[in-house]
């Protein structure tokens, strides 16, 4: 069955062009601001943040996000039932056993994150646990055993981290530019060109983490629809999710902690109530329309 997982390849090859291309950008705003501001410890500290954050989301991106949300990881004995559905599907797919996280949210939503297959991890809130019978459940956890199957789960969490940090980099820089004033030079013409690249500087710092955004928005959107399809796929069972996602996107329960640069990774937004249809919010929506993926699964089984 591993064979339904088709973009396995791409994703590891755009996880690693990802990684790279957050490097370049970090560091080539870093210059812009060094030299803005002729401060070139500002590049120096462009150069060590883009190495660690690059290096950081790799390795520790998963334990980053399950420590934000207070996961914990399940005791077989307590939670043999979804354990056992877990690693049914497991042997369906073709795929090794994931470390298996509750996180205490009384809302229903589940995410997957992780490394590799060897490294994976299902996190389901307790809301979905409560709320969902057998079948959803099973459509749940192989929409996300699928983003393991696809390996987007790390693409999509080095997304969540590496956005925060372009915007966190940005609010520092634009603070900096506002606090620390332009390059000062007495030559007119020297002068009118730092105010020119003090203004580039700020367009830079206010473009790049809606650019970083925008980015995200898009890999989440399309990798929700083919974890979707994976997933039916798996348990040849397109209604099962189909229900699930009718329930989860019901439920009015707000999430206590969530985040704008992780709420991509879970299968329906965190942020209920707040989704609209206009073209500028779909824009910036971290999800495809609830309607539109359980229109795909219905017209999949039929």
């Amino acid at each position: 069955m591993a064979s339904i997982y088709t973009q396995a390849d791409s994703n590891t090859r755009k996880t690693w062009f990802l990684l790279t291309g957050f490097l370049v950008f970090i560091v080539a705003v870093g210059w812009l601001f060094s030299y803005v501001l002729n401060d070139s410890t500002i590049l120096y500290f462009a150069i060590f943040l883009s190495i660690a954050s690059s290096f950081g989301s790799y390795w520790w991106s998963d334990k980053i996000v399950l420590g934000m949300y207070h996961a914990q990881e399940i005791d077989h004995n307590k939670n043999q039932e979804l354990y056992h559905v877990v690693e049914n599907l497991c042997i369906t797919a073709g795929l090794p056993v994931p470390k298996i996280f509750i996180i205490p949210e009384s809302q229903p939503n589940a995410f997957a994150t992780g490394r590799n297959a060897k490294h994976a991890v299902v996190a389901v809130t307790q809301g979905l646990l409560n709320r969902l019978n057998k079948t959803e459940l099973q459509g749940v956890l192989a929409h996300e055993l699928s983003h393991i199957g696809n390996k987007d789960m790390l693409l999509s969490t080095i997304v969540a981290v590496l956005a925060g940090t372009v915007a966190m980099v940005a609010n520092i820089f634009m603070r900096m530019s506002f606090w620390g004033g332009g390059r000062r030079s007495s030559d007119d013409n020297k002068g009118n060109a730092g105010a020119i690249l003090m203004v580039l500087g700020i367009v830079a710092a206010i473009l790049a983490p809606i650019a970083a955004t925008l980015v995200q928005l898009a890999i989440s959107r399309k990798r929700e629809f083919l974890a979707d399809a994976d997933g039916a796929l798996l348990t040849r069972y397109p209604e099962g999710l189909a229900s699930a996602l009718e329930k989860i996107s019901s439920d009015p329960t707000p999430m206590r902690v969530t985040n704008d640069a992780t709420s991509s990774l879970f299968i329906d937004s965190p942020y209920k109530g707040k989704q609209k249809t206009q073209w500028f919010v779909k824009l910036f929506s971290t999800h495809p329309p609830i309607e539109e993926r359980i229109r795909a699964l219905r017209d999949t089984k039929a």
